[in-house]
């Protein structure tokens, strides 16, 4: 297990982001918590120990949100999902700890940045639907970031916020997109020896956090504008993310 205060200290709001926005709250900002692991252990090592936690929060979430998803929305998005895990499975090997890096840094970036300009238009324009046929590459673009680094929500909320949903529709539809997927990668992920004792007593001691952080999520979805906590916490996933970048980059330099 391990011990580190500095790991905890990124580790326990990490978890609890992630279970915020799992409870509704949020969007996709549960993005942040690998990127902030990842500034003081492996990204690798930060997915395999947040992926059992994710199990449990998908249950809680599951619950509270039960009935409410948009099933035409899903049977376009699941499907697509496989062929992302798929791809990252079978790229797993090649992925090294800069090569994570910089792709979680680069989605997490890319998702501020989405979410500041499409900001911007929608005050002076409304913008388009997009067809379902954009949810196959938005599922398998999700399966794949959401395999390396549980960084599925970018590519989801680009697609689905441009979908005539309401707040609760689009946070229903996520939180069965992701217990399908987190449920289905247990499959490579122990396959490919991610879950060590190490990190499984890891998972077990942070895993209280779950249902505290979901509950919270979805206590707030019903009672507060997203708006401050978007603010605050875009900008500080924009600065991780850069963060990421350079350590990403150096990494693959000094090889």
């Amino acid at each position: 297990m391990i011990t580190d205060p500095w790991f905890y200290a990124a580790a326990i709001p990490a978890v609890l982001l992630f279970g915020i926005s799992k409870g509704g709250f949020g969007g996709g900002l549960g993005v942040a918590a690998v990127p902030l692991m990842a500034l003081v252990i492996s990204p690798l090592q930060a997915a395999a120990i947040l992926l059992p936690i994710l199990c449990v929060m998908d249950l809680v979430a599951l619950w509270k949100f039960r009935g409410k998803w948009i099933w035409p929305e899903l049977r376009i998005l699941l499907p697509a999902s496989l062929i992302g895990i798929l791809v990252g499975t079978l790229l797993f090997e090649y992925l090294s700890a800069s090569i994570v890096r910089l792709i979680v840094g680069v989605v997490a970036i890319t998702f501020t940045m989405h979410y500041w300009i499409n900001k911007t238009r929608a005050n002076s324009v409304a913008l388009s639907e997009y067809p379902r046929s954009y949810g196959m590459f938005g599922g398998s673009v999700a399966g794949f970031t959401s395999f390396v680094a549980h960084s599925g929500g970018p590519p989801i909320s680009m697609y689905l916020l441009r979908r005539p949903l309401d707040r609760t529709d689009f946070a229903a539809t996520t939180i069965v997109f992701f217990a399908v997927v987190n449920y289905v990668k247990l499959i490579p992920y122990t396959w490919l020896g991610q879950f060590d004792t190490a990190n499984l007593a890891t998972s077990a001691a942070l895993v209280v956090l779950a249902p505290i952080g979901v509950l919270t999520g979805a206590w707030l979805h019903a009672r507060i504008s997203d708006r401050l906590f978007f603010a605050f916490v875009y900008v500080l996933l924009f600065i991780v993310g850069v963060k990421l970048v350079y350590d990403g980059v150096g990494g693959l330099l000094s090889q």
